[in-house]
């Protein structure tokens, strides 16, 4: 067994669980980290794909009573967890069409360190936006969306297929601009997050089949569980956080965060793939 790529995997693992819920963008950090780490070749874009599982996981525990009270609620035909369930879907499709339609254009010329660099300087100057403006909340829970809310932050969580975006960012900061409290906003950015990232997660290890090997079973393994438990006191730390703050603090961060790598890049201190 290769020590050396357990540790990567524990490392890539926890920076998938670190920030596949927070607004920095997780596949940013992702394609940067194992950049640094030289594990950006095919079978380090597989495990990418595979530890997003674990960061799943980390979502249906935390909300294991919600989500087992739609599943019953389903069986039983109820209206609130019809509604709730239509709304995930409505949300979910902009990502799913515009993903199949533009995903390997997208793929092939942005997913790379200089790209995502500049999308997390810009998506740092939209969020210090959003929180300048002064906000009218009309939503203060999620089973309160209707179908078109649902739509609009549907198509917000698209702009993350421009890597360095942050999927979960996006629709913090749409709902926030579509009159979502902080707390809804971001829950539902969570709840969202489950088929958005199974069918993404799915399709793409289906794509990528050829790739897999049993010998790549402990590595795989580390990484899900190294995300599952950071993601799980991400999301945890998150909703204690805005319960008191704004979201200005990830501003600053993917500001320097993407200062930084554009600075490395262009000093030649780090080799960031570029090409």
């Amino acid at each position: 067994m290769d020590l050396i790529l357990l540790l990567k995997a524990f490392i890539l693992g926890i920076v998938e669980g670190l920030t596949e819920f927070l607004p920095i963008s997780s596949t940013g950090h992702l394609i940067l980290v194992g950049d640094l780490l030289h594990f950006n070749n095919e079978t380090g874009k597989v495990f990418e794909i595979v530890i997003q599982t674990g960061a799943i996981f980390a979502i249906c525990w935390e909300y294991r009573q919600k989500i087992s009270a739609v599943i019953v609620g389903l069986c039983h035909w109820e209206d609130k967890a019809k509604k709730f369930t239509l709304n995930l879907i409505i949300a979910f499709m902009p990502l799913a069409i515009l993903g199949l339609t533009f995903g390997k254009f997208l793929k092939a010329h942005l997913f790379k360190p200089i790209p995502v660099a500049l999308a997390f300087i810009i998506g740092a100057l939209i969020i210090f936006w959003a929180e300048k403006r002064q906000h009218k909340t009309r939503i203060f829970e999620v089973e309160d969306l209707t179908p078109l809310d649902a739509l609009k932050l549907g198509f917000a969580q698209a702009l993350a297929l421009i890597p360095g975006t942050s999927r979960s960012g996006s629709t913090i900061i749409g709902g926030l601009l579509f009159g979502l409290s902080r707390k809804a906003a971001t829950e539902f950015s969570f709840f969202l997050a489950i088929p958005t990232l199974i069918s993404a997660s799915l399709y793409d290890l289906y794509k990528h089949r050829d790739l897999l090997h049993a010998a790549d079973v402990p590595i795989f393994a580390m990484g899900m569980i190294a995300a599952f438990f950071s993601a799980l006191l991400a999301v945890r730390g998150l909703l204690r956080y805005i319960s008191q703050h704004d979201f200005t603090i990830f501003a600053w961060y993917r500001i320097v965060f993407g200062l930084a790598v554009i600075g490395t890049a262009y000093s030649g201190l780090v080799q960031w793939t570029v090409e």
